[in-house]
């Protein structure tokens, strides 16, 4: 592992052994050598804190780990302060931000977050222990750190994945009745508001970004939406001009911006 950190088959073999010791020995003792593990892959991640091999084992040892074949109980908690404190060495960690996307329903369910709590938590955001960064990421709220972190580099990845799974917690009708069920219509309405904003300040000087137009059109299109209008000729337009510089900054993909263009109606 230390000469291939990321073959497949070694990772494989290596959760097999210990769903045997699972299957074969006493709990406590099955229980010792999945503890190792984790130690082990601790180390891993040190190492090279973006192996993705290293965080999906991570999952499945914290999930063995919990599980009433071992005697567990929930590691929620620690798992999800794990992922704050690799997202603060690394804020370009997209498997760090991945992990905290699956845990944070997990996490307000066993709390037993009620409306308030989890409209805090959103708000509030859980990345208070962010402290440190050489941006000073403190007490800002969850979008915040985000709009923080894009200010920085509009342009990497992992960030824009995260800030896609903030915006679908308040577009995607599921998912919203997952993360904040309490938010009314006017609620989501105003968090889109206030990111079309923002989207539009990020823009000025980082014109070459094409998830900054992605962005822009998805909340567009999602605002619009929500009121139960038509989309008026301003926005149209505006619509219509991130698609051609879409076209620009990524020629490659020119054929997924025509069909964007044609599902909205904005064909010239």
């Amino acid at each position: 592992m230390r000469k291939w950190p990321k073959c497949y088959w070694l990772w494989d073999h290596r959760m097999w052994l210990l769903h045997e010791a699972t299957c074969r020995l006493d709990a406590p003792v099955a229980r010792r050598l999945w503890e190792e593990d984790m130690s082990l892959v601790g180390m891993m991640l040190v190492k090279d804190s973006r192996n993705f091999h290293g965080w999906n084992y991570r999952r499945i040892v914290v999930a063995e780990l919990e599980s009433p074949a071992l005697e567990g109980s929930s590691m929620v908690e620690s798992e999800f302060d794990y992922t704050t404190k690799m997202i603060k060495a690394n804020l370009s960690n997209f498997s760090a931000w991945h992990n905290r996307s699956k845990l944070i329903p997990r996490l307000l369910d066993e709390r037993n977050a009620d409306d308030v709590a989890r409209r805090e938590f959103l708000d509030d955001g859980a990345f208070g222990a962010l402290l440190e960064c050489p941006y000073t990421l403190t007490n800002l709220l969850e979008f915040d750190i985000m709009k923080n972190a894009l200010w920085v580099d509009s342009t990497d990845q992992s960030l824009w994945f995260y800030y896609q799974f903030l915006l679908a917690t308040i577009i995607s009708r599921a998912a919203h009745e997952i993360i904040v069920p309490g938010f009314t219509q006017a609620d989501r309405i105003g968090y889109i508001d206030r990111q079309l904003l923002f989207l539009n300040d990020l823009l000025d000087g980082a014109e070459d970004s094409k998830w900054i137009y992605n962005a822009l059109i998805d909340c567009t299109t999602a605002i619009w939406e929500m009121k139960g209008h038509q989309i008026p000729l301003e926005a149209r337009h505006d619509m219509k001009m991130w698609i051609n510089e879409l076209r620009k900054v990524d020629p490659l993909r020119s054929g997924r911006w025509d069909e964007l263009a044609g599902t909205l109606g904005l064909e010239d």
